[in-house]
């Protein structure tokens, strides 16, 4: 019994090591996006082949044009924008919200977020594994963080514009969002399942799908 209990205690404490990005082994390893190659992260470029572009990107700087139904644009500035970024474990969004615009309820499996208001006021929070909501308004210049891996989301009540920059401890967090998740999946999941979760028709689930499904452009 001992034996067991020393067992998991040694496989939560790896475990817990191993929930973040990997440390880095070397002073820089720059993503080759282009390699083909899968690991967990992307292959190293050749040091030869490493120039300051791999550690810049200008994205952010600029308002982000928002024209969707949720009234929300994310900006990113992860490891796919940032090669320079692979294995530091760091990245950026912005984000852009339209008068009573929201960024709906979704979650980042591999990383915390933090977000600071740069303009705007927004209605922000959180959902704990034991179903309570942990939420605040938010001002310019103040700061708010969401759990690894908790449905989260914002909401600009106002009537102008806001923005925030979002920090995550990851170089790519992955975002799924809750809505977008069940009802616009490739392979789609099951009506029955859908109708049985939401306690909803058949009818209202092609309603949702049919909102939800991508532009034709």
């Amino acid at each position: 019994m001992a034996a067991i209990v020393t067992y998991l205690v040694i496989f939560a404490v790896i475990s817990s090591a191993l929930a973040y990005d990997p440390d880095m082994l070397q002073d820089l390893c720059v993503a080759d996006t282009s390699a083909g190659i899968k690991v967990n992260g992307f292959t190293c470029k050749a040091e030869t082949k490493i120039t300051e572009a791999d550690f810049f990107f200008d994205g952010l700087a600029k308002t982000g044009k928002v024209n969707n139904s949720v009234g929300s644009l994310v900006t990113g500035a992860n490891v796919e924008k940032i090669p320079g970024l692979n294995t530091l474990g760091v990245s950026l969004s912005r984000i852009d919200y339209a008068p009573e615009g929201l960024n709906p309820p979704h979650t980042h499996p591999r990383a915390t977020e933090m977000i600071f208001v740069l303009e705007g006021e927004l209605a922000v929070g959180f959902i704990t594994t034991a179903n309570k909501l942990i939420s605040k308004t938010v001002k310019k210049g103040e700061i708010f963080v969401f759990p690894r891996g908790l449905v989260h989301f914002q909401k600009n009540n106002g009537d102008k514009a806001a923005s925030v920059i979002s920090a995550f401890n990851s170089q790519l967090p992955g975002t799924q969002s809750i809505a977008m998740t069940l009802f616009t999946s490739t392979p789609a999941v099951p009506d029955n399942v859908l109708t049985k979760a939401f306690q909803i028709g058949t009818k209202e689930i092609d309603k949702i799908k049919t909102k939800l499904a991508p532009r034709k452009s």
